[in-house]
């Protein structure tokens, strides 16, 4: 006995509806963009300035003391290194920005690593140290703020020691 298929009875076909796995596909790519953006806001944005290059002339009215660095691990399985310190303007204009030269030196005291990046400031330490540009909070004269550089890796030429530091260019108003 064969049954004829025309005979049986037709479920009508419903219609997928594709409205909540758009949502869903939308509130991921978002959150990716923001997670990606987020991880860059924290990264240098690291470039070279040659060694020959000259310090800013500003850069006298501004000392740099009070270092102190730190290490953490991050998810990648790699190490982030944090350069911590305290600047002062001891000039007469206020600073917008500045830009700062780090030289990690090897055992021979050779430049092992050569790093120029946008000096940032300290807004907030807690709940997590949250930094700022210093266009964002202006450094005014006989003012002070804490700094952190940030560094995804350091050659393993390094001999460990403090990095030297130069302030490379600096604007005012």
């Amino acid at each position: 006995m064969t049954i004829d298929p025309e005979l049986l009875p037709s479920t009508p076909e419903r219609e997928r509806n594709w409205l909540p796995l758009a949502i869903a596909a939308t509130v991921v790519l978002v959150v990716a963009a923001l997670l990606v953006l987020s991880l860059q806001n924290g990264k240098s944005t690291a470039k070279v300035t040659p060694l020959s290059a000259p310090l800013d002339p500003y850069a006298a009215s501004l000392t740099i003391d009070h270092l102190l660095m730190s290490e953490s691990g991050n998810l990648a399985g790699g190490k982030v290194t944090y350069v911590d310190g305290h600047i002062a303007n001891q000039g007469t204009r206020t600073v917008t920005a500045i830009a700062v030269q780090v030289l990690f030196r090897s055992p021979a005291h050779q430049v092992a690593q050569n790093e120029t990046l946008p000096l940032r400031f300290i807004r907030t330490r807690d709940p997590y140290v949250d930094l700022e540009p210093v266009s964002a909070a202006p450094l005014k004269p006989a003012a002070s703020q804490d700094f952190r550089l940030i560094f995804d890796g350091i050659s393993n030429d390094w001999d460990g020691a403090y990095p030297e530091i130069r302030i490379v260019h600096v604007d005012t108003k």
